[in-house]
């Protein structure tokens, strides 16, 4: 029996903004007209004004702390952030964080105000399309790595690798360990690479030939052919849902 490779969860929506403190003005340089090549062109610059510096320093602090207190517990794909539901009372918890630490330099700023909004929608372990679209990310970012070591190029894998381990996370326990294995052995080869090609000097094919990609494979063959894929079993979950508190801080008129 084929089964999901996802874990149920919730696909997290997050926007930080802040407001006050900052003000810009545009100044037209080129009006708007014709081109003899049949376009158009126009030609301005944006002038921005910080009225209090240090201010403005702490808000975007501010920002990046609540930012980081929600990201560091979900899983970061291309369409968004993404949390198991085992995961789903810490992040509840990060939201409140995010939310104190707005509040709390809200309380402290004349100028500024950080604004923190969290929207998130239930993602089952049978959904087909979700499986698809997560699936597909995987396989993508596996097959860079794959291309990467091809190539001799360790940034490439390093930067593939980073984000299939960011994903793992919402997929199901036995594709997960695939590809955490897939992921190891791509950053070893990576290693390799840089010690054996660009310190040592030793041809660049040697080495791709010598690497061992079987663990590449089977996490890429892991994840695919989800179209006549069955729900995996539904993990246990308390008869209360947990309660996501998405309440704003409240925004303060400057």
């Amino acid at each position: 029996m084929k089964t999901s490779t996802i874990k149920p969860g919730v696909i997290v929506s997050l926007k930080t903004a802040l407001s006050g403190g900052a003000s810009y003005q545009r100044v037209d340089l080129d009006p708007d007209h014709a081109t003899a090549s049949g376009g158009r062109l126009a030609r301005w610059e944006t002038v921005r004004e910080i009225a209090d510096a240090q201010d403005y320093e702490r808000a975007i602090e501010a920002r990046s702390l609540a930012r980081a207190a929600i990201i560091k517990v979900c899983c970061q794909s291309s369409f968004g952030l993404l949390c198991p539901t085992e995961n789903e009372p810490a992040l509840a918890a990060a939201i409140t964080e995010a939310n104190r630490i707005a509040t709390e330099y809200n309380a402290s700023s004349v100028n500024t105000r950080v604004h923190v909004y969290v929207l998130a929608g239930r993602v089952a372990s049978d959904d087909v399309e979700a499986a698809k679209a997560i699936s597909a990310e995987v396989r993508g970012l596996i097959e860079t790595m794959q291309d990467g070591i091809k190539q001799a190029d360790p940034e490439t894998i390093r930067e593939a690798a980073n984000k299939a381990r960011m994903i793992a996370g919402m997929l199901s326990d036995d594709v997960q360990t695939k590809v955490t294995e897939a992921v190891a052995e791509a950053r070893k080869v990576a290693r390799e690479i840089v010690k054996r090609v660009e310190k040592a000097g030793e041809a660049a094919a040697v080495v791709v030939a010598s690497c061992n990609m079987e663990k590449l494979d089977a996490a890429r063959f892991a994840v695919l052919d989800l179209d006549a894929a069955q729900p995996v079993e539904s993990m246990p979950v308390d008869g209360r849902a947990v309660d996501l508190d998405f309440t704003q801080p409240e925004a303060v008129q400057s």
